[in-house]
């Protein structure tokens, strides 16, 4: 049953936990039960250690959550993320918690109400906070729009120019589909069974594009990691130009179960060496473009595909594609796409971009002189998105808070 606000929630996540026949409760405890002395000093905002905790421990955190925006900083959204993901972290109890029936469904009862909370009219008042948390240098690149609610804001559009698109006229060309931080991930992907690359990183193609005829264009492959962070622009664009000939924005999923979150920080360098297989049980979306190839003379070398993978992650976990590229099959017409054309887009919380390109296409990163590869910042603001997290040393434990 949908939780209509905050008590309802509340309530029931206590009864529930309350219920020492309910798997909910068994889950939890075992979670509670399966952590280990912190991995971490507990000397940051962003660490909650949870040994010990009750259903009450619980209820009072998702009601300190739901609260936060009204309470606190705005940029505090993600430290309650952080906070949470520790039940799981290097825990595969707490993993079992969140992903099981029982937890997943709190955890999506609590997603939607903070949708809906988003969504509201009184989330108005949030967004002089985040555009002055943001400041006028971000906010000059953005169109004034229909502000009236968090989320509203949240998808703001660009002003037209304000991101150029390199080499319209050159197919060959590839582009971020949208402001993020950008690894290689995988350079041999594989078909159903997840295959070890470079040590921690895998990726099931199969899985990803959740049985997708064209999954087998992508065996053997390469996978790019377009990660978003919390305060950046949310609407994604296509990364090359052709034919959209498959999509979906549909294929549900889990919202929570991130097992090593704070390694996918690790130290600014978002998603560097990370496993990205537990992403294929997430929330998202597809679209597969047929797009032309180019030899190195410039003349045709054949046609091909490249995927967009739009992932929501933590919280409101939202994927929303625009019309003309929603259910797309290959029943239906293919639908022309210019490098650049907005996609869709994510609503407040975790999100990211996953890119699949066929075997051989795409080796490497490559900039050319002049083009952008990062932005200096100021002190305070990677501190606050960025958390730099110190292992102890041999022996060394932490004693619960």
């Amino acid at each position: 049953m949908t939780s209509q606000n905050i008590k309802e929630f509340r309530e029931k996540v206590e009864n529930l936990y309350n219920d020492e026949e309910s798997d909910f409760r068994k889950k939890f405890d075992a979670a509670i039960q399966g952590l280990t002395p912190p991995t971490v000093y507990p000397d940051s905002d962003v660490y909650k250690d949870w040994r010990g905790a009750t259903g009450e421990t619980l209820a009072d955190f998702f009601v300190e959550w739901y609260d936060w925006g009204w309470k606190q900083p705005i940029s505090d959204g993600l430290q309650y993320i952080r906070r949470f993901s520790w039940i799981s972290y290097e825990n595969a109890a707490g993993l079992a918690f969140v992903t099981s029936e029982s937890g997943r469904e709190v955890l999506a009862d609590f997603t939607q109400l903070q949708g809906r909370q988003m969504d509201s009219p009184d989330s108005g008042k949030l967004v002089e906070q985040w555009i002055a948390e943001l400041g006028p240098k971000r906010m000059a690149d953005f169109a004034k729009g229909d502000w009236s609610t968090l989320n509203k804001f949240f998808i703001r559009e660009l002003k037209p120019k304000a991101r150029t698109i390199d080499a319209p006229g050159d197919p060959s060309v590839v582009t971020a589909p949208t402001d993020c931080i950008i690894n290689m991930i995988v350079d041999n992907l594989a078909p159903d069974t997840p295959l070890p690359i470079k040590a921690a990183v895998t990726m099931s193609v199969g899985r990803l594009l959740d049985g997708s005829e064209y999954a087998e264009r992508f065996i053997g492959g390469t996978a790019v990691s377009c990660i978003l962070m919390p305060d950046t622009y949310h609407r994604y664009h296509a990364p090359v130009g052709g034919q959209v000939v498959e999509s979906r924005d549909d294929i549900g999923g889990v919202y929570y179960g991130i097992r090593d979150f704070p390694d996918l920080l690790n130290k600014g360098n978002v998603g560097y060496g990370y496993d990205y297989s537990l992403f294929e049980d997430f929330r998202r979306g597809y679209v597969i473009i047929e797009t032309p190839y180019l030899d190195h003379l410039g003349n045709p070398d054949g046609k091909g595909y490249v995927a967009l993978v739009p992932v929501g992650l933590n919280s409101i976990g939202s994927v929303t594609f625009r019309e003309p590229f929603r259910g797309i099959t290959k029943d239906s017409p293919p639908v022309q796409v210019t490098k650049g054309d907005e996609i869709g887009y994510f609503q407040y919380g975790g999100s990211l971009n996953i890119l699949l390109f066929e075997a051989g296409r795409f080796p490497a990163l490559q900039l050319l002189l002049g083009q952008r590869i990062g932005v200096l910042q100021e002190v305070a603001h990677t501190e606050r998105h960025f958390e730099r997290y110190v292992r102890p040393l041999p022996g060394r434990i932490t004693p619960a808070s």
